[in-house]
């Protein structure tokens, strides 16, 4: 069985006004199994990224136009893409501003090759754990609100029928299963009838009164 590589080629943005050192990036980490795209200034960053979202982009901090950091801000805004920041040395403060920017990691200018991979493995990483997190979030957030419809939909029962909770619970479970859906889904269906109803009955109510 042979190692796995990043060959799987995912694919590396790179942002700066540096023709050389775009193209020195490039070729190494297209001969590390990478794609890479390649972009001159954030405008066109931001092309790229509409076409096809990297898996991590290094962004430099100092360009002409909208910089790297007002870069990161849009990209961190607008989109889930991970970020690194390049920088020249004795730049005191860009390390602390790609901190709280949210970057993955730092590169300090001139890129030094052997440093290059192990750093930009780390990002990738890095960036691999915080969509891990994301999606994390939302599923969590997805449960705990399933959770409250169910927990609605069973309070519903409980009253309509003078039942208990469990058996309530067990009947909407049942019903679902019998027609091959998700408890919550019928729960949602069973509030939305319900608030249906009570609508139609105020409707009811008033149309007597006149």
């Amino acid at each position: 069985m042979t190692a796995s590589t990043p060959a799987q080629k995912r694919l590396i943005l790179i942002v700066d006004d540096d023709p050389l050192l775009l193209d020195f990036l490039g070729e190494v980490l297209g001969h590390a199994g990478y794609d890479v795209a390649k972009a001159s200034s954030a405008e066109q960053a931001l092309q790229s990224i509409a076409q096809r979202e990297p898996d991590l982009a290094l962004l430099d901090i100092h360009m002409p136009g909208m910089n790297g950091l007002e870069l990161a801000k849009q990209l961190h805004a607008t989109s889930s893409v991970p970020f690194m920041f390049l920088s020249g040395r004795g730049d005191a403060d860009a390390g602390k501003q790609a901190a709280s920017y949210g970057a993955v990691g730092f590169l300090v200018k001139p890129v030094d090759e052997k440093h290059l991979m192990p750093a930009f493995a780390a990002g990738l990483a890095r960036a691999d754990e915080i969509r891990q997190l994301r999606r994390t979030e939302l599923n969590l957030n997805a449960a705990l609100a399933a959770g409250r419809e169910t927990s609605l939909a069973v309070g519903l029962l409980m009253c309509k029928f003078q039942t208990d909770r469990n058996t309530a619970f067990e009947v909407l479970r049942d019903h679902a299963r019998s027609n091959r859906r998700k408890v919550n889904e019928v729960a949602d269906q069973l509030l939305a009838a319900e608030e249906t109803l009570n609508s139609l009955h105020a409707a009811f109510n008033n149309r007597l009164k006149k």
